[in-house]
């Protein structure tokens, strides 16, 4: 049996694969390591309740380990293990045939400000006149296609070819997405009366 203390940091994801492919054991490790992530990306996708985003993400490691075996080693498995996420909670919404109106309100949501605007002084600006809340919920009035992208780069860090892997789309496309969604985002900011932006 494998122990919390048995993971280390050092273990890159890819063998720690390996080694859960060897040892059932070992796939503890990488449910540690992503629990936590992956959840909190399901809840700021779908706006699932915790209790909702924890059953999505059940469904998410019980399909990483039935699909172990298939994993590319030469792709990064961060890439791959999201993409699994993001098609279960998409799976979810189908199943239940309606969507959620909010984003789930996390702290580390105020980072959306950091993209809105590139310079200081509009980021206060926005700051003052618009709560978090409110970037949430335009968010989410915002297409699939747009929130995606900008959750996964502006919430979840993701680089372009990250984001390409997990959406399935040209690294192009996702660059044109993000910043057709950015404008999409300031236009319906200034829409909703924060005209000095």
């Amino acid at each position: 049996m494998i122990h919390k203390e048995d993971c280390s940091d050092k273990d890159a994801d890819n063998d720690l694969v390996k080694l859960s492919l060897k040892n059932q054991d070992y796939f503890y490790c990488l449910i540690l390591r992503y629990e936590d992530k992956l959840l909190r990306y399901i809840r700021r996708i779908s706006s699932s309740s915790r209790e909702d985003a924890e059953d999505i993400l059940q469904e998410v490691f019980i399909s990483v380990y039935k699909n172990l075996n298939d994993f590319d080693n030469k792709l990064k498995f961060s890439s791959w293990i999201y993409r699994i996420a993001h098609n279960q909670t998409i799976s979810h919404w189908r199943k239940i045939q309606s969507r959620p109106k909010t984003i789930s309100g996390d702290n580390e949501d105020n980072n959306l400000f950091d993209f809105i605007a590139g310079d200081d002084d509009i980021l206060k600006s926005l700051e003052r006149k618009c709560s978090a809340e409110q970037i949430r919920e335009i968010i989410f009035s915002l297409d699939d296609k747009y929130r995606d992208v900008l959750v996964l780069k502006f919430l979840e860090d993701k680089d372009y070819k990250e984001i390409s892997d997990i959406l399935k789309k040209p690294m192009g496309t996702v660059a044109t997405l993000i910043n057709r969604a950015k404008k999409k985002l300031l236009k319906s900011l200034k829409s909703r009366g924060f005209n000095n932006l």
